[in-house]
């Protein structure tokens, strides 16, 4: 429905100064004594980049004091998201905020970036498994292996639930649905019978509405009336096949050298408050919504028929799991982590 060459014609027209010359200009270092401009693409569009990112980024902006600028541009507004990580790589973009599942990251745990199937429960679970249980290092280690692109850290994002025009009442109901969704969570729902189809991210209303897509599973209720897709869907199924989103921040490598510690510092506790928001934003927009959305009518399906996509997750697990013995470390700590939640009971797992 798009193609870059119209990505980045939108851009320009949309910044009013960012074209192909500007991609190409040359960076301003922090040695010069000049202000160090970057530019950071998110995968959010406008609407949830309100909440997702953009604080974050006027809050560094103004601390900054002058001496350095992210310009924040919006989903597929420079680059495709498929293309973003590559962007990176080359120095077209300087930032990205996104999963590693989105951005085609080329390491093995990118898999588990976005909607790895009930890998977690609840939000709090992304960054107790980073900083508490060792996820942290084991994604250093494999972008350390990558040239030119440095792992800033994690966070936790909304569940993953569907929003459709048909209701979704029994598993039978998912088959032959096209669906809008993340890579790996596609690759997972396919077996229960869903077309994943990708699509630039602001198509995916309008696809909606043409019958290009049956549904979408690209987020929790708050994203679905953030961003309007509420306004285009009919229903919400309240059993997700993931607690939360696992999204990182990225620089490019040189990038990020040029930067004084002081305002890295900086940069990484904006990205901290960024993750603080997001955790009360969702925890208390999917319950509210749930309780006084007005758009969307909720269905479920039964808890026992359910759990065959649990266990059919758990067999997913141990498939990725063969892939490296990264990535089998990985499934061993979500093996690990929500055998302690289940055994710890209420509220940790009910």
């Amino acid at each position: 429905m798009s193609t870059r060459r119209t990505f980045l014609k939108g851009a320009a027209v949309a910044t009013g100064a960012v074209g192909a010359t500007t991609l190409g200009a040359p960076f301003v270092h922090a040695q010069s004594g000049k202000k160090i401009t970057w530019r950071l693409q998110t995968y959010a569009g406008p609407a949830l980049a309100e909440h997702v990112i953009k604080p974050s980024i006027e809050a560094f902006n103004k601390a900054a004091n002058g001496e350095m600028e992210i310009q924040l541009y919006f989903a597929d507004q420079l680059v495709p998201t498929g293309e973003l990580f590559r962007a990176m790589q080359k120095g077209t973009i300087d930032a990205v905020q996104s999963d590693d599942d989105s951005i085609a990251a080329p390491v093995d745990v990118a898999v588990f970036g976005g909607y790895f199937p009930f890998a977690t429960r609840y939000s709090l679970d992304v960054p107790t498994l980073f900083h508490q249980w060792g996820l942290n290092k084991i994604w250093e280690e494999a972008y350390g292996e990558v040239k030119g692109v440095t792992w800033l850290g994690a966070g936790s994002w909304d569940p993953c639930n569907f929003a459709t025009v048909q209701p979704i009442r029994s598993l039978a109901d998912l088959k032959g649905k096209r669906v809008f969704t993340f890579p790996t969570a596609g690759k997972f729902l396919a077996r229960f019978g869903v077309i994943p189809v990708t699509l630039p991210w602001e198509d995916v209303e309008v696809a909606v509405q043409t019958g290009e897509l049956d549904g979408i599973a690209w987020s929790g209720i708050t994203e679905d009336y953030t961003v309007g897709w509420a306004n285009v869907t009919k229903y919400f199924l309240t059993n997700n096949i993931s607690g939360a989103w696992i999204g990182s921040y990225f620089a490019n490598s040189e990038r990020w050298a040029e930067v004084p510690e002081h305002l890295k510092t900086l940069f990484r506790l904006c990205m901290d408050s960024s993750h603080y928001y997001r955790q009360h934003w969702y925890w208390g927009g999917e319950a509210k919504l749930r309780v006084e959305g007005t758009k969307l009518q909720l269905t479920s399906i039964p808890d026992e028929e359910w759990k065959t996509v649990e266990d059919e997750a758990h067999k997913f697990w141990d498939e990725i799991a063969k892939t490296s013995p990264r990535c089998a470390k990985v499934v061993e700590i979500f093996k690990q982590y929500n055998a302690l939640m289940t055994k710890a009971g209420p509220p940790y797992r009910y």
